[in-house]
């Protein structure tokens, strides 16, 4: 969940310096730079770093927590270029994490429990004789969820905030995406955790609730929104799975929330990676025309000018969301790559099926046969390659999609535009020899010249099927519906194009393993892991299909 990365969620890209290591003196523009130790209520203390503007002050305060790397030269210059926009700006570290004291448990001293660090950390800013007492915070992925978990707690200083790519539930958008493990992935927050101990403390604490039970329940902050009371400006990454995290959060607070959050809430989302958002055009291998820039350093100074400093420069006035709708690339005048507004999200649709077909095709048309079935095998350890750990969006996706156990259902070549906008639904029929397995659903658009680029994909662990409070384990042979969302996207499939959908059970190491049994999922790999044949059946009386949200 860094910001340089897509889970990340999450904990997909680990910062592996440490804020002991020396630092080359960086030139802050006048901005004074000062590390201090903060006191929460139980006496731990907390590494903030501190940036203060030339004068006088009192200034307002707007805070960013994570548990990365503060020491970072970039990270420096950006808070010092936001504090020269006539703010305090503090980035302070998680409990147990860097130099911060106590122990590193992840976001769980940030909630609604015993300690709240989210809330200490404002009511201390609000105290101090350079703040006006005007709170508010900011920043991606580890700190869009932190921001989460302290709208809860409802700090009576804090008057506004502004997330990146964020989240609401740890099981759902973080250690368990669509049921799957991460146990290598984490083991790397090791590098994060004060003592390295703790973290392999707090993992062997996860695999203790393998379903979302009250423990997990105590990390999602979707329970809560009638406590979120403040404004808030969301931005999302359509790149990026944790794009439901940045919708669900603006849909709940907006909808749902307190009566300071209800109606103030914008949503912007665009052709973006995950936690790569800061003026740029280009994603992995794809290129968008300058309207794709957001000068979001601009555009954070104004939300605050206004909610902290009172400044009336028509920030209120915006649209309510904003949303860039990929995929024209100038190409027979098609409408694509722009921005359009829109007074609420989702938009209206028609939900409109496409059916996979036993001979690769992908049509709108129910499969006639009675028995039409496709199979592939999910071997653990000689798994299909997504050689990375973040989301390999706008890249060609055809390396994974020639693995000879990974099957591609394609349309025809489209005789005119089709606009997806909003979210789109998997419904699987499917069967297997193993007691479990995963199942991968990707969605790309491939071009006349036959690069099929990655939009979006996402996993469900047959496990979980009937829910994430529960496991249910397949019989060897059994029919099973597997249905869930594959998640959020506004893509124009242009005329010449083809619209793909593929279909797995593997793509390491971005997606670890299953070992295919019903055993308890562990840190260590298990050595009796299976082979598992998967069918996916594609007939009239089991037909699969996924759900598209087309716009008319």
């Amino acid at each position: 969940m860094l910001c340089q990365a897509r889970f990340i969620c999450l904990f997909i890209l680990l910062l592996t310096g440490t804020a002991l290591q020396a630092a080359e003196p960086i030139d802050l523009g006048g901005v004074t730079e000062l590390h201090q130790m903060i006191p929460m209520r139980d006496g731990v203390k907390l590494s903030a770093y501190i940036y203060t503007p030339p004068g006088t002050g009192p200034w307002p305060v707007i805070l960013e927590q994570r548990y990365a790397n503060a020491n970072d030269p970039n990270t420096k210059k950006w808070f010092a270029k936001l504090a020269s926009g006539g703010y305090v700006t503090v980035l302070a570290n998680f409990r147990g994490s860097q130099l911060s004291e106590g122990v590193w448990r992840g976001y769980r001293h940030l909630a609604w429990g015993e300690q709240q660090d989210g809330y200490d950390l404002v009511e201390w800013l609000a105290a101090q004789p350079w703040s006006t007492g005007k709170i508010g915070t900011f920043g991606s992925s580890q700190a869009g969820f932190a921001q989460n978990f302290l709208a809860v707690t409802e700090p009576p200083h804090l008057v506004a905030q502004y997330m990146i790519d964020t989240g609401l539930s740890l099981y759902h958008e973080g250690y368990r995406i669509g049921g799957i493990t991460r146990p290598e992935r984490f083991k790397g927050m090791d590098k994060v955790a004060r003592v390295p101990e703790h973290n392999r403390e707090l993992m062997d604490e996860w695999f203790r609730h393998p379903t979302f039970d009250s423990y997990w329940a105590d990390e999602d902050c979707s329970r809560y929104f009638d406590k979120m009371n403040v404004p808030c400006f969301t931005v999302g990454s359509w790149y990026d799975f944790m794009c439901v995290g940045s919708v669900d959060s603006y849909i709940g607070r907006q909808h749902r929330g307190g009566p300071n959050s209800i109606g103030t809430q914008q949503l912007l989302i665009g052709p973006w990676l995950h936690g790569r958002i800061k003026d740029t055009k280009k994603s992995n291998e794809m290129e968008y025309p300058e309207n794709a820039r957001f000068a979001m350093e601009a555009h954070i100074l104004r939300w605050f000018d206004y909610y902290l400093k009172g400044i009336d420069n028509g920030v209120t006035r915006d649209p309510t969301v904003r949303y860039y709708v990929m995929g024209a690339l100038g190409e027979s005048g098609a409408p694509g790559n722009e921005w359009r507004t829109a007074g609420d999200w989702p938009i209206p649709v028609k939900l409109t099926p496409l059916y996979l077909h036993a001979d690769k095709t992908l049509t709108p048309k129910m499969p006639s046969s009675d028995d039409a079935t496709v199979n592939w095998l999910a071997d653990p350890l000689h798994p299909a390659s997504i050689p990375t750990i973040a989301f390999p969006g706008a890249k060609d996706a055809r390396e994974f999609e020639s693995h000879p156990e990974v099957r591609t259902f394609t349309t025809p070549i489209l005789a005119e535009p089709v606009e997806w906008t909003g979210k789109v639904q998997a419904e699987l029929y499917v069967s297997s020899s193993a007691r479990d397995t995963d199942f991968i659903v990707r969605i790309s658009d491939v071009y006349p010249d036959g690069r099929s680029i990655l939009i979006m994909d996402y996993v469900r662990r047959a496990r979980y099927r009937d829910g994430y409070e529960q496991e249910v384990f397949m019989s060897p042979g059994k029919i099973y519906k597997v249905a869930f969302d594959v998640g959020w996207l506004s893509q124009n499939f242009n005329k010449g194009h083809r619209i793909r959908v593929t279909v797995a059970s593997t793509g390491a190491p971005f997606y670890e393993p299953n070992p295919n049994t019903d055993e308890p999922l562990t840190i260590d790999f298990p050595k009796n892991a299976v082979v598992a044949r998967n069918t996916l059946y594609v007939n009239k009386h089991n037909a699969s299909r996924i759900l598209a949200p087309v716009v008319k």
